[in-house]
């Protein structure tokens, strides 16, 4: 009852630290479609340029969180940005890079090339060709592949409380430190329900972003 009584008395500081939390997601994983979607795309191209670039994407998602934000903090430190806000954003845009690198490698690659072939009969340009038929048909696999990167940071983050970036794992380091109970599981509960909804919310707008000639597809 006490950790009940803690979450529902403590709503508007759960809000706030929610609202910094899904920033830091937000932010992050932004940028990493910007770089980690171009990437996929152009790897397509040559098998040797994928497994490199696939091969230290996976380098990276093995570094553990805490290794890889205590990281931040040196190589950041000169220029003012050792703690907070900023590192925990390059930390996440890190660890986004591989789900959405290999589900966009993988997508494009998959594209019927029977596609291909009727797309460049009607004379599109690459670039064409890449907007209106290979991009439409990837979109869910590579919607799959965000989601995939924005759930595992919502995890991810709540480590970053640790260099001061705020959160909800504000609660879980409060928790471990100051040994109280209530705090640690009304982090982690928070963090898993967040996951949860925000999962949900992109799974909706990954089926309102796909082709309604592939929703027909999959029906039959």
């Amino acid at each position: 009852m006490d950790i009940i009584w803690f979450m529902t008395g403590n709503l508007g500081l759960i809000g706030e630290h929610a609202l910094r939390h899904v920033s830091i997601v937000f932010v992050a994983v932004g940028i990493a479609v910007v770089t980690a979607v171009p990437i996929g795309i152009a790897i397509t191209q040559s098998k040797a340029a994928a497994d490199v670039v696939l091969y230290f994407a996976s380098m990276m998602i093995t570094v553990p969180s805490i290794a890889l934000f205590g990281l931040m903090i040196p190589l950041l430190s000169p220029i003012g940005y050792g703690i907070g806000y900023v590192p925990a954003v390059i930390a996440v845009i890190l660890y986004s890079q591989l789900p959405i690198i290999r589900n966009t490698y993988t997508a494009i690659s998959n594209v019927d090339p029977a596609l291909r072939e009727a797309a460049v009969g009607m004379g599109m340009s690459t670039f064409q060709r890449l907007r209106q038929v290979e991009i439409p048909l990837a979109i869910p696999v590579i919607m799959t592949g965000i989601r995939t990167a924005v759930v595992m940071n919502i995890g991810v983050t709540a480590i970053a409380a640790y260099i001061g970036a705020g959160g909800l794992g504000t609660f879980i380091s409060r928790g471990i430190s100051q040994s109280d109970p209530r705090q640690l599981v009304t982090g982690a509960v928070s963090v898993s329900l967040l996951a949860i909804a925000i999962d949900l919310i992109l799974l909706l707008v990954q089926k309102l972003l796909t082709s309604k000639g592939l929703v027909e597809e999959s029906r039959q």
